[in-house]
């Protein structure tokens, strides 16, 4: 998929949404759905790489078990104690939600 410059429409779409969102007529939340739908892939926050010591303190800082955390991210214990000890580097889904953690703590999945 390649993303390009928004057309002349997205463009007036997205000046009158933000307009809407500081005068307080859009919420931040719908505000972001449009802006990402018509941005692209670049307006959406990126997951960053995380090392296997940051996938421990998360880990930790939630008080869970391997077991328990490879639960909640829908893998295997082992895949987490590969993680933890650096013999693999989390992409995708499993990235993202490491950082989802990271940033929110775990409420945020539950």
């Amino acid at each position: 998929m390649t993303t390009s410059k928004p057309g002349r429409l997205a463009s007036e779409l997205l000046e009158m949404a933000d307009s809407q969102h500081r005068l307080g007529i859009m919420d931040k939340a719908t505000h972001q759905k449009i802006t990402a739908r018509h941005l692209g892939a670049d307006a959406l926050p990126t997951s960053e790489p995380i090392t296997a010591a940051q996938v421990r303190e998360v880990r930790e800082k939630a008080h869970l078990s391997q077991a328990a955390l490879a639960r909640y991210l829908n893998m295997t214990p082992g895949y987490v104690s590969q993680l933890e000890r650096g013999a693999t580097q989390a992409k995708g889904p499993a990235l993202a939600l490491l950082n989802v953690i990271r940033r929110k703590g775990i409420e945020a999945l539950l």
